[in-house]
């Protein structure tokens, strides 16, 4: 089984849960390519995995910051990669994230902006700030990520799941909410929710902000597992159908059960919290953070 590695077949394992000669199949079947054996897998009904899952194998930081705005406001998560989990507990490296989640604010919030933006009090940029700092720290610094979010009027909430230190830890979320309702009822709102996006991991907002080619590939799933069943295409069609609102319930935040009550879904959460304050309520946009995620264990993206 050329260019199939054992290291290889334990990821897939790992990833889906099938068994180890299934992963091999699925390998060999797929010429090695990791998503496409993942889905080989859920179409002969021997994994449950929706998508592959990022995987946690560099250590660091995700930081928060954020800026009020007149009526608005404005927010930045960041992601700072260090080589070990021993430098996110190190107060230098702590402090210097946070000082990059605060410089990013003044940026248009994308990476290579962030890179060229003054460190606060340095007289360098953020990539010459990390620099320095690999010196200062003895490992190999990155500043890998960085979403932005901004409203014109309504709040950013944030929510940083157990963080290290103020603002920062594995996981951030981000939840921009329009509206003119008072302020502290907007924050409150936004951050259950924030942290329901910590938890629920939604790939999209609405349905219409789904990838088109992560839908496309879903449906090919459901229409080979509808095939199984040996139904007429007139069945299968209305089967997928059936089969992707699930998906869509499961993938968009709107679509969502909240995680808080169990029983409604994130859009009526909205709309009830808008008769509470008195205003309309419009969902903006949301971000989410996850310290590694997509890095493999050799430093590539996946």
């Amino acid at each position: 089984m050329p260019g199939i590695t054992a290291a290889m077949v334990k990821e897939l394992r790992d990833m889906t849960g099938a068994g180890m000669m299934d992963c091999k199949a699925a390998l060999a079947e797929t010429g090695g390519d990791m998503e496409a054996a993942v889905d080989w897998l859920r179409k002969k009904g021997l994994s449950k995995a929706a998508k592959k899952s990022g995987r946690t194998a560099s250590e660091g930081l995700i930081a928060v910051a954020a800026a009020r705005q007149g009526e608005g406001a404005k927010a930045v998560l960041v992601e700072v990669n260090s080589e070990t989990d021993f430098v996110a507990r190190n107060e230098i490296f702590q402090k210097t994230v946070a000082e990059i989640a605060k410089a990013a604010l003044s940026t248009k919030g994308d990476v290579a902006s962030v890179r060229r933006a003054p460190f606060p009090g340095a007289g360098k940029t953020v990539e010459e700030h990390l620099g320095e700092m690999v010196g200062q720290i003895g490992e190999n610094l990155n500043l890998r990520r960085s979403s932005m979010l901004s409203v014109p009027a309504g709040v950013i909430a944030s929510y940083v799941h157990s963080p290290v230190v103020e603002g920062a830890g594995k996981i951030g979320v981000i939840v921009a909410l329009k509206s003119s309702g008072e302020k502290a009822a907007l924050e409150k709102i936004g951050r259950q929710i924030a942290m329901h996006v910590a938890a629920a991991r939604p790939l999209a907002g609405r349905i219409e902000d789904l990838d088109p080619e992560i839908v496309a590939r879903e449906k090919a799933v459901l229409a080979d597992q509808a095939r199984g069943s040996g139904k007429p295409e007139a069945i299968i069609e209305k089967m997928v159908e059936g089969r992707l609102r699930k998906f869509y319930e499961e993938a968009v935040l709107l679509e969502q059960i909240f995680v808080v009550d169990g029983e409604t879904r994130v859009s009526k959460v909205l709309e009830n919290a808008a008769k509470d304050i008195g205003a309309p309520i419009e969902f903006a946009g949301f971000a989410r953070l996850e310290l590694g995620e997509g890095v493999d264990k050799n430093g590539g993206e996946d």
